[in-house]
């Protein structure tokens, strides 16, 4: 675009000396980024690449303000819409995991108003809390009295809730994918009354500080924070006119955060970390409730590219599986995703309209090729306990055809592999003596593996997936 004056930067890479391959790719990095600001018509953007505990690269491209040519900086913090989303979920898990809730238990329980509310498919304690998480609850996209032309949005969940007679549940609960920003505004609701703290208190005191988001925050923002907000604008739609987006009306746990690039960098390292076997203890929420959060349920469309877990959602492109969300309010879209296999992620915003998850995903895999191009020193791991050495080895199912299973200590867990699988299940001890469960894995997690032993008191067997497995013992030559 000839004569704009365009800004195109990119900033240094933290730490990317110690990464390898990414160290090369800040270049792909950058033109993503501005190739894509400039295809679709963008004032600017900035973007982010994470992996691991690291943010690799930041970049800028554009206008942070067309007016006055400010460029865009990753310092700078974007409304980030329903990414905010996936806090309001880690702030219920916290609450399921403290035992103050239960997610299959319906919303009217948390909230008699819903009472109120019409259902023609059956009782409104359909709609849980579960549901609500994952966009299967039915309930209408937005709340009574949304016209997104003004735009004209009740985003304070009490008034809402005094308007419960008005919200209808619009399919049948669990039966399909109706994303609500509704759902989560009441979500919000939730967390405040079951913890006794305002939603934004709460998710500053148990998410953002502990993770050391001091750049995120829900408005009014202090003023060294507001600062740092870039202009957003609207469509540049049917010219080349580029206006400031009208104001967002208040909102806060469907979509209200601001944040900006290392912050978010921060939130999906700490996605990530629940996949790392070395990672410290989350001061946020376990590793396995984030991974349950990660877990797709359901199937959001017919082409089975994405599926939906707990605030999250799963978008497979060719053989990877991209955790992420977008989102968008007047002037601003944003888009996280990450990979727990490579373990790398990226952050994406804009201050201008567009749909943005195609190009988080394109930096992601950028940095995706990068890592898997490079060699990784073996990571620490546990050492095995050592009762559980007799327990490793080959198992055979004869009658199936000569059917076999490894049992080894892999990663630090005791894991059962097939020739189809890679890690089949991951078993942990049940609290007596050669009793097991499964906590993840390609069966349910909860099922019971039980070692059976010989008169000497060698393993012989296993019985695992509803059957027995034979030991398979080496013969001396």
């Amino acid at each position: 675009m000839a004569s704009t004056g365009r800004a195109w930067h990119h900033h240094g890479m933290s730490g990317a000396e110690s990464h390898g391959g990414l160290a090369a790719a800040g270049t792909e990095f950058h033109e993503l980024l501005t190739s894509f600001v400039r295809r679709q018509r963008l004032p600017g953007g900035v973007a982010g690449v994470a992996r691991g505990a690291e943010l690799a690269w930041s970049g800028g491209a554009g206008f942070a303000d067309v007016p006055s040519r400010r460029a865009s900086d990753p310092d700078g913090l974007y409304g980030i819409a329903s990414v905010t989303k996936t806090l309001t979920g880690t702030a219920v898990m916290r609450l399921r995991d403290a035992g103050l809730i239960d997610l299959d238990e319906p919303a009217a329980v948390r909230l008699p108003e819903l009472r109120a509310m019409s259902s023609p498919f059956g009782p409104v304690e359909a709609v849980t809390i579960r549901r609500m998480l994952s966009h299967q609850s039915g309930l209408a996209a937005e709340p009574p009295g949304t016209d997104w032309a003004g735009p004209a949005y009740q985003g304070d969940a009490g008034l809402t809730l005094r308007r419960a007679g008005e919200i209808t549940v619009g399919v049948p609960p669990g039966s399909r994918h109706v994303y609500s920003d509704l759902a989560y505004q009441l979500l919000g609701e939730i967390v405040s009354r079951v913890s006794g703290v305002p939603y934004p208190a709460y998710v500053r005191e148990a998410i953002l500080e502990p993770l050391g988001m001091a750049s995120t925050g829900f408005p009014p923002l202090p003023a060294g924070l507001a600062a740092r907000r870039p202009t957003g604008y609207g469509w540049r739609a049917l010219s080349d006119e580029l206006n400031p987006a009208p104001n967002m009306p208040p909102v806060w746990a469907e979509g209200g955060l601001w944040s900006c690039v290392a912050d978010l960098a921060r939130w999906v390292s700490f996605q990530l970390g629940a996949y790392r076997d070395a990672s410290p203890p989350a001061p946020v929420l376990a590793a396995g409730s984030l991974r349950e959060m990660h877990r797709p349920r359901y199937l959001a469309d017919d082409q089975w590219t994405r599926a939906w877990g707990i605030s999250w959602c799963a978008t497979r492109r060719q053989d990877v599986v991209w955790i992420g969300h977008s989102g968008g309010i007047p002037g601003f879209t944003s888009t996280i995703c990450f990979d727990p296999v490579s373990g790398v992620g990226a952050v994406v915003l804009l201050n201008g309209t567009s749909a943005s998850a195609d190009l988080g995903i394109d930096l992601a895999a950028a940095a995706r090729r990068a890592v898997l191009g490079q060699p990784e020193a073996a990571p620490a791991h546990a050492p095995m306990p050592a009762e559980f050495g007799p327990l490793l080895g080959l198992y055979a199912r004869p009658d199936l055809g000569g059917w076999v299973i490894r049992l080894e200590w892999r990663d630090g867990k005791l894991t059962v592999l097939t020739p189809e699988a890679a890690v089949w299940l991951t078993l942990r001890p049940a609290g007596q003596p050669d009793l097991f469960d499964v906590v993840d894995g390609h069966d349910p997690a909860g099922q019971m593996v039980r070692f059976g032993r010989l008169r000497d008191g060698r393993v012989g067997s296993v019985f695992l997936a509803d059957t027995t497995w034979n030991r398979l013992a080496s013969v001396a030559s």
